[in-house]
């Protein structure tokens, strides 16, 4: 019979890969550092396959079609970031084992066959599964675009994916990307909730993951820790728990957290304690509004096309009037394109003017990267004549 060999949890953030000058790179190495510790795990445990749980970064499905929870049942799991391509191969008889058995039990799965991934799996793909001959099964999980579902439904979900595979034959590892406290895209991108994040760490340590498990999206949201929800799926495939941390590193914009779950309650766990929230309306991370599709659309085109980019670049306005945006749309556009960081990075604070006109933040920020990178390739061949 089939079992769950190990169960684990690690950061995935763009920042590892692209390594901006406002991060510490002693941080960054120790979160990487921790992640290779991850991969020996799956040296020790041997499994047959890799289940990944992660999020979308509207890298994936847009606004076309957002899914709660979905499979990406192909015969590889192609992702691409920063540059880099990745293609491990999909285990198809287990993601399609997933499928047929989990809606059977009243998940309404969604699925894909022809999916490119985004960097919640890239980063596992890069640091954690190597060169490893470990076929994977990708699973989404929504983390952004409200609604969203709740840890317990998601612990439900991870369960019910325990289940099936203990009725199978293969050796099962489960891996969750993401977490912990970050708003990317938002005004609070630069303060994050460390305290929230050391509370969390705290009460799974002492397999108090009930603790976790009865949070609401909004306080998820209110301390930057929606994507922390596949978490709740890795805590719910493997049950009572007591979580060791390997690494957690409080960047300027995010903590990074890289850790291993063990199974059973720890023998001397100290006693819960509760967390303080506020209980703000939620805000950080909306539905989008249906008058902003154009606009949202626009920012999700401009990251996978080169000559939109340079054409943003050159001539915004033009490119507003040619994807149909009003005028306020067109203003908030046009005021972020000033690049007022390109050389700190922080693409965040560019991203504000079309977060605050209607814009995903997730979508902004992430096409504001694309444009900053893009102007960076542009002006570089000028530099170099310069410096000879």
């Amino acid at each position: 019979m089939g079992q769950i060999v190990a169960a684990m949890a690690s950061v995935h953030a763009p920042q590892l890969f692209t390594r901006p000058p406002e991060e510490d790179p002693k941080q960054l190495d120790a979160g990487i550092a921790a992640m290779r510790q991850l991969g020996r795990v799956l040296d020790e445990e041997k499994p047959d396959v890799l289940v990944i749980f992660a999020s979308d970064h509207m890298e994936t499905f847009f606004l076309r079609t957002v899914p709660t929870f979905a499979v990406m049942a192909s015969d590889r799991a192609t992702a691409a970031f920063a540059g880099k391509t990745w293609s491990p191969p999909i285990h198809q008889e287990f993601a399609e084992a997933l499928l047929e058995q989990l809606v059977r039990r009243d998940f309404d799965m969604a699925y894909s066959q022809d999916a490119d991934l985004g960097h919640s799996f890239a980063a596992i793909f890069n640091w954690i599964l190597e060169d490893r001959p470990i076929p994977v099964v990708p699973v989404f999980v929504n983390t952004y675009l409200p609604p969203l579902p709740n840890p317990r439904r998601c612990a439900a979900l991870g369960r019910a994916i325990a289940e099936i595979a203990a009725s199978r034959p293969e050796r099962v590892a489960v891996l969750a990307s993401g977490g912990m406290s970050h708003y990317p895209g938002t005004s609070r991108y630069y303060e994050p909730a460390y305290d929230f994040d050391r509370w969390c760490i705290r009460e799974l340590e002492n397999s108090h993951e009930e603790s976790f498990l009865d949070l609401t999206p909004e306080q998820l949201d209110e301390v930057g820790n929606t994507e922390m929800l596949p978490w709740a799926l890795a805590l719910g495939a493997i049950g009572k728990q007591h979580m060791e941390l390997l690494s957690y590193q409080p960047t300027t914009h995010h903590g990074h957290a890289v850790v291993r779950f063990h199974p059973g309650a720890k023998p001397d766990a100290a006693a819960s304690q509760s967390y303080q929230f506020h209980n703000h309306p939620f805000h950080f991370y909306n539905h989008p509004p249906l008058a902003a599709y154009k606009l949202n659309k626009l920012l999700y085109d401009s990251r996978f096309k080169p000559s939109l980019r340079i054409r943003l670049l050159q001539n915004p306005a033009a490119v507003a009037t040619e994807y149909e945006l009003n005028a306020e749309h067109t203003a908030g556009l046009l005021e972020s394109m000033a690049f007022r960081n390109i050389d700190t990075d922080k693409a965040g604070k560019d991203a504000d003017p079309l977060v605050t006109v209607g814009a995903h933040p997730i979508g902004a920020l992430m096409a504001m990267h694309g444009l900053q990178q893009e102007k960076r390739r542009m002006r570089k061949p000028a530099e170099e004549l310069v410096a000879h």
